[in-house]
């Protein structure tokens, strides 16, 4: 029999606020992997130290980052055609509806690959303004990235989205806020894997010298995450029905740069 799935995303309720198991799980996932980089930074094997000051600012960049990054990766990639009419909605985290007029939903459609990139831009600006050598950044980054995703999938399933295609295994969820169809858990399988990549780039770190040759850890985190992304898309239901016309849905497109540059980084010659 497979798993019945009937959890109410919502936390708390008071009034219009909601407090979304979401919210929580994205904030842990954020918050511990802020304490992770923070251990790592005092450890025996960190060659560059980064004072308290730096480790927050750097924290509040990656955060600012992935969240609008991920918020203009959903409206712009995924659902362009609702966003370029209410455009206010990309920004507030209200919608305004005639019957029961304000109505408190929060950021509603986040996509990993703009979050992605907007963690990219955002130590890019932090390492112009510390003088900081980018790819040094993000192979010590990236060491702690897989942990803040493993919880933000974990919410993705609080919420029964992103959900997978429907399956005989005994492994199927059913989604009953989606249908009444035995779905691959697709959320918990991303968010297995992350955990395990985490262990994987710690244990990486901790036992060879590829943090040594900048950018090398940041491009087998890249090939890890995003080969993976690719594949498992072919288990997820499309997210927008656009994507139903095309060989290739939009979260495998995105993935595809990353797998390139991710390749290119793992497999360079260390030029000093």
């Amino acid at each position: 029999m497979p798993i019945i799935w009937n959890i109410n995303p919502v936390m708390i309720k008071i009034g219009f606020f909601e407090l979304r198991y979401y919210s929580v799980l994205f904030a842990f996932g954020v918050f511990s992997a802020y304490l992770i980089f923070r251990r790592i930074n005092l450890s025996g094997r960190a060659e560059i130290k980064y004072s308290q000051q730096q480790i927050d600012n750097l924290a509040f960049f990656i955060l600012a980052g992935t969240l609008i990054g991920a918020r203009l990766g959903h409206c712009l990639f995924y659902d362009f055609a609702y966003y370029s009419k209410h455009i206010a909605e990309i920004f507030l985290p209200f919608t305004f509806d005639k019957n029961t007029g304000l109505v408190f939903t929060g950021y509603q459609g986040l996509a990993s690959h703009g979050g992605a990139a907007g963690i990219f831009l955002a130590i890019a600006l932090f390492c112009k303004k510390y003088k900081q050598n980018i790819l040094a950044v993000l192979d010590r980054i990236c060491i702690v990235v897989p942990v803040a995703a493993g919880f933000i999938r974990l919410g993705n399933l609080m919420n029964s989205e992103i959900v997978g295609k429907a399956t005989n295994s005994k492994l199927g969820f059913v989604f009953t806020s989606v249908d009444g169809i035995a779905r691959h858990p697709a959320q918990l399988y991303e968010s297995i894997y992350y955990f395990i990549v985490f262990f994987v780039m710690f244990a990486v770190y901790r036992k060879t010298d590829y943090v040594r040759i900048k950018g090398k850890m940041f491009g087998l985190f890249l090939v890890l995450v995003f080969i993976f992304r690719f594949s498992i898309e072919f288990l997820k239901e499309n997210q927008s029905a656009f994507e139903n016309s095309m060989l290739l849905n939009m979260g495998q497109i995105l993935s595809l740069p990353f797998i390139v540059i991710g390749i290119f980084l793992f497999c360079r010659k260390d030029k000093k």
